[in-house]
């Protein structure tokens, strides 16, 4: 079973069409017999002011596959993406976490399953170059890199929190307890085997 959690703030603009395509991609999986039937996608509305739990609230009753819950206010898309974690543990056999304006391609979720298969229990995935960056966004995103690194944190580099991660991983991750936690930090110290799956940034809708 696999478990896609999406967390969303202020996303009404994009929401119904993120979840055309990703049913779109867990249908075609379910018929290539990749995943099992009762897979699902589920929403965290990290408090959203717009019309977000509106439509996540209407999708969920026309769609078996769906599941969301609404977070009393704004806290951060990382703590709603441990949230929405925190839900599905122990309910699927892997998790994959996407921005909900799905810039991060789709395309490349079968690719982090067949990794999973050959046995690495958390998949990063790893944005290319992105078209358009200014030398100035690539600088300072490069310096965010070199300082987490310094301070001890081994982040990934072109690596947000588009990943697949295990049972197994999930398990270990919500074991911790940090008030302000950084995912992309303590993931890849969690001792699993890991991989990366390449894929290019789209344009956000």
């Amino acid at each position: 079973i696999m478990a896609i959690v999406v967390p969303c703030y202020n996303e009404h603009e994009v929401i119904r069409d993120t979840n055309k395509k990703l049913m779109y991609l867990i249908n075609k999986l379910i018929n290539d017999t990749i995943i099992n039937s009762n897979s699902y996608i589920y929403y965290v509305d990290d408090g959203s002011e717009d019309e977000t739990w509106s439509i996540i609230k209407n999708i969920c009753s026309n769609e078996k596959n769906i599941k969301g819950m609404k977070l009393s206010r704004n806290f951060g898309h990382q703590n709603a993406l441990l949230a929405g974690l925190s839900k599905v543990d122990n309910k699927c056999d892997f998790v994959i976490s996407i921005d909900a304006d799905l810039q991060q391609d789709i395309e490349a979720i079968p690719k982090m399953i067949n990794e999973y298969n050959l046995g690495s229990e958390i998949v990063f995935g790893i944005r290319n170059k992105r078209k358009g960056e200014t030398i100035f966004k690539r600088f300072f995103s490069d310096a965010f890199n070199k300082i987490m690194k310094l301070s001890g944190s081994s982040i990934i580099k072109d690596h947000a929190d588009f990943r697949l991660m295990g049972n197994k991983a999930l398990n270990a991750l919500l074991e911790h307890h940090e008030d302000n936690i950084f995912l992309r930090g303590l993931i890849p110290k969690l001792g699993f085997i890991t991989s990366e799956v390449k894929f290019d940034q789209k344009e956000r809708l």
